[in-house]
């Protein structure tokens, strides 16, 4: 059950409170990505200390490993994991599309080949389904067609026709007692295309709806422009999520423009990499400016990371190869996008909302290294 408590005078921007069996998620939320049942470098309790109210697992990963046997004798995702929070579990859709040399499409899924050994898999509805219901997670989502963003008209139409099919297909399927089940809408940059597979999609009558095809290589404005033709088209009582996005400032710009629910990866990646978020943009911590730097990674963050340890400290780990520094960063950033969203919602329940994204866009510096890692790894 969704309930919309408030909205932006001033913008599109909505506060709301999303209730699942294992708990209520305050919206807008970012969900960290556990591809592998695991968010990288980060453990599950470090994952509650900073304020993570669910958590995003891969229907293909976890079917190719451990496998959907080992998963069911756990008793589940959760209990696998050891998560007793809420779990959104993706189709797998994103990542059967993006093996393109290896796959073909058929009328009721895809047959590919596995990424790691070759052998002869097949994903569909039906499929998608079921291992989302053995998985046991909180919100499933439907099996699309997600195309990429240069793709021709005449396959971006037919990527809204069979996305609409297997949804048809998708919601007839058995579910997990209390899982919800979310649809997902596609067309690319075609505002026809957009609003005509939002409207079958939002007549079938799913739990909430995701705007697919962004995170897919295209451009910013291009981005922003599929969400802005989907949005007028969702049910404003259901929860609204945009898959695989973004960047600290792309977040504020998305929740302005009405959604409740984001993903990425980009706080563990980049960190990974030596690259870190603060509310005024992101910089590469492995600098030679930063050798004798004794601050912390951000001024007046209270996440772990910036409360024990300093910049000289961090950049010296990353440069002798020591495991912590990655750790400490994915923590950090990680923190920073749960914070975002705790003050997005600080600002909307104060009626305040406009002026925090007016000040936030004007302090935040872009970075083209990010800009570039954006393409989710969902």
């Amino acid at each position: 059950m969704f309930q919309l408590l408030k909205t932006d005078p001033g913008s599109k921007a909505r506060l709301g409170r999303l209730t699942t069996t294992r708990g209520a998620i305050d919206t807008p939320v970012f969900m960290p990505v556990g591809t592998q049942a695991s968010v990288k470098a980060i453990d599950p309790r470090e994952l509650d200390e900073m304020g993570t109210q669910i958590i995003l697992g891969n229907t293909y990963h976890l079917n190719i490993r451990p496998g959907m046997e080992i998963i069911e004798a756990a008793g589940g995702l959760h209990r696998f994991m050891n998560w007793p929070k809420p779990i959104l579990t993706d189709s797998g859709g994103f990542q059967v599309f993006s093996l393109a040399q290896i796959r073909k499409i058929k009328a009721h899924g895809v047959e590919f080949r596995s990424h790691l050994d070759g052998s002869l898999l097949f994903l569909g509805p039906k499929e998608s389904m079921e291992i989302q219901r053995k998985l046991g997670s909180d919100i499933a989502m439907v099996f699309d067609d997600c195309p990429p963003h240069d793709a021709p008209a005449k396959d971006l139409r037919a990527a809204v026709d069979r996305t609409v099919r297997w949804a048809k297909e998708c919601r007839e399927q058995p579910r997990a007692a209390g899982q919800m089940v979310f649809g997902i809408v596609q067309g690319g940059s075609d505002a026809p295309l957009r609003e005509r597979c939002a409207r079958e999609i939002t007549a079938l009558g799913f739990d909430g709806y995701a705007i697919g095809g962004v995170s897919v290589g295209e451009p910013e404005p291009e981005m922003m422009a599929a969400v802005e033709l989907t949005e007028p088209h969702l049910p404003a009582q259901q929860p609204r999520y945009a898959m695989g996005l973004g960047t600290p400032a792309q977040l504020v710009e998305l929740i302005a423009r009405g959604v409740d629910m984001f993903d990425c990866v980009l706080p563990t990646r980049v960190a990974r990499n030596g690259t870190v978020f603060t509310y005024k943009g992101a910089y590469v911590l492995k600098g030679g400016q930063y050798k004798a730097d004794f601050r912390p990674i951000e001024e007046g963050c209270d996440c772990f990371a910036c409360q024990r340890f300093t910049r000289a400290y961090l950049r010296h780990l990353f440069n002798v190869g020591e495991i912590l520094a990655a750790r400490m960063l994915s923590v950090h950033n990680s923190h920073l996008f749960l914070r975002l969203m705790r003050d997005v919602r600080t600002h909307l329940a104060a009626g305040t909302f406009s002026d925090f994204r007016r000040e936030f866009i004007a302090g935040y510096v872009p970075s083209r290294r990010v800009l570039a890692a954006r393409i989710a790894e969902r």
